[in-house]
């Protein structure tokens, strides 16, 4: 135990040193890019990409992806489904074991669910596992689920880190320090070593991993870069393998640049810009919301502002979504000048004018992308309307305080990004007793669609209910859907084992790297 704590002190030093070229010769080191810290490597506090894209390489839940995104096992090993869909069976792997050699069990699983949906825990993901109704531990090896209705995205939703196990004892010793460098257990293939905010974040392979023969990589550097022109500087420079996106202004020339290396593949996320429905002056107006939505020009913004083929979002859903046909905004098949007439009419009826102004502040968190959408968008709501609009800069972490506080945001920029593919992922974040409806919308009809569209056991009848709620929720302007993204990723020639998907996992034990010619 003395030498294994001494390696991992020395370890740390040597990683604290900076550069690829600083690791042990031996090691195989993977650089990856992301934009922001994680606000917390505790899985149920835990909220962001950033943070899940690092906890997927830390823990593993029942069930994973292939590097091309199809469900593959987990941690456990195979599973059986009731006819009827209520229950679920997993049989946990015998050799899944914890970074310090304790036997993953049935029982984790429980634990961590059980403190999921602890309103003490306060974990944003709490409703993620609301159709569950019993977790039993038949034995260490043996989890049964039961479920309140068909959920048939359940094996989807248990890849996400919500799901993961907790180790009880770790939690016990530590408390809320259980996730940090030295402390946090992990099920997954990685364990953490480092973590230095604004900077990087290391990992080790985890020794006892049930596949850790077949994890290629030793160490795992996730680099944290607000910028992304910095970023590309470094994959420039061969300090990062993988980026986590590109810049738009260099798009082209590195589409030219660098091939094959540029990786773009359609991806179930949106973005949009949420108001704060708890306070004047959207939370009475569905005027105004709508009017600001109207004068929005989403093709100008994804040809000239985004342009990495980002499509223009006039729904909630992104298309594609398995057995779903997103429903739009009435107004979609107008052009961008009948929008600005109809939308110069509903800012007159919420009682502004050119002699009385719409004053707005709209905040957005750090990073080019989000700046030159807000300069766009201010522009296209002062020519269209006559908005004065603030604009204001925030570092993440501030940026979701605020939203959350829900006192001083009126205007923010945010993201959603499907847990699982299915249209529930991004309908059920609206609904007004879920943590994630940042923008504070309530409506009863729109819930009592989505409870209808849970109690379905048909799929054709559930996904009618569905697109009826988005068609409720659409006209009520809640929110504003901006783009639908693409994935966007350099990834060196060195690096094999890389796989384009929907969901945009990129777990690093699938990945190698590739020896020197």
């Amino acid at each position: 135990m003395h030498r294994h704590l001494l390696l991992l002190l020395v370890l740390s030093v040597v990683s604290a040193c900076g550069g690829p070229d600083s690791a042990e010769p031996s090691l195989s080191v993977l650089n990856r890019g992301i934009s922001s810290d994680p606000e917390s490597l505790d899985a149920h506090k835990a909220r962001s990409l950033q943070a899940a894209d690092v906890l997927r390489d830390l823990g593993e839940g029942l069930v994973s992806f292939t590097a091309t995104g199809e469900l593959t096992p987990g941690a456990a090993a195979s599973w059986d489904v009731s006819e009827d869909g209520l229950t679920y069976t997993f049989h946990l792997r015998a050799d899944a074991k914890w970074s310090n050699g304790d036997a993953v069990t049935a029982d984790h699983f429980v634990f961590g669910v059980e403190r999921l949906v602890d309103p003490a825990t306060a974990a944003f993901y709490a409703q993620f596992v609301s159709e569950i109704s019993a977790l039993e531990a038949v034995d260490d090896q043996t989890l049964l689920i039961s479920l309140a209705r068909p959920t048939p995205y359940l094996l989807s939703l248990l890849t996400h880190p919500a799901t993961f196990p907790m180790h009880p004892g770790s939690i016990a010793e530590f408390g809320d320090s259980f996730a940090r460098p030295g402390n946090l257990l992990s099920n997954g293939a990685y364990v953490l070593t480092e973590w230095i905010p604004g900077s990087v974040i290391t990992m080790r392979r985890n020794e006892h991993y049930w596949n850790n023969a077949n994890t290629a990589i030793d160490e795992v550097r996730h680099h944290i870069m607000t910028q992304e022109m910095t970023e590309l500087s470094r994959y420039r420079a061969g300090e990062i393998d993988v980026t986590g996106s590109v810049p738009p202004d260099s798009f082209e020339q590195i589409k030219e640049e660098y091939g094959d290396q540029l990786h773009v593949s359609p991806y179930l996320n949106l973005y949009y810009y949420g108001y704060n429905l708890t306070k004047p002056p959207f939370k009475d107006s569905p005027e105004l919301r709508q009017a600001l939505s109207m004068a929005i020009d989403r093709e100008l913004l994804v040809e000239k502002v985004t342009g990495r083929g980002e499509t223009p979002a006039y729904s909630w859903v992104p298309p594609g979504t398995n057995n779903y046909e997103p429903t739009v905004f009435s107004y979609a098949p107008l052009n961008q000048e009948e929008r600005n007439q109809i939308a110069q009419s509903l800012y007159k009826e919420a009682g502004y004018s050119e002699e009385h102004p719409l004053q707005l502040e709209l905040r957005y968190n750090t990073s080019d992308t989000h700046r030159r959408i807000a300069l766009a968008i201010q522009s296209m709501w002062r020519d269209a309307l006559g908005v004065e609009v603030t604009l204001i800069n925030e570092e993440f972490q501030v940026l979701l305080a605020n939203i959350q506080g829900r006192e001083i945001t009126q205007v923010f920029r945010a993201s959603w990004v499907g847990d699982y593919n299915d249209a529930h992922t991004f309908l059920s974040i609206l609904q007004s007793d879920n943590a994630a409806n940042i923008p504070g919308y309530r409506s009863e009809k729109y819930d009592a669609l989505m409870q209808s569209a849970a109690e379905q056991v048909n799929l054709d009848r559930r996904r009618l209910y569905l697109e009826e709620a988005e068609r409720e929720m659409l006209a009520d302007h809640p929110a504003i859907p901006i783009y639908f993204y693409v994935s966007k990723h350099l990834v060196s020639p060195r690096v094999e084992g890389w796989g384009d998907n929907v969901l945009d996992y990129h777990y690093s034990h699938h990945l190698s790297i590739k020896a020197a010619e």
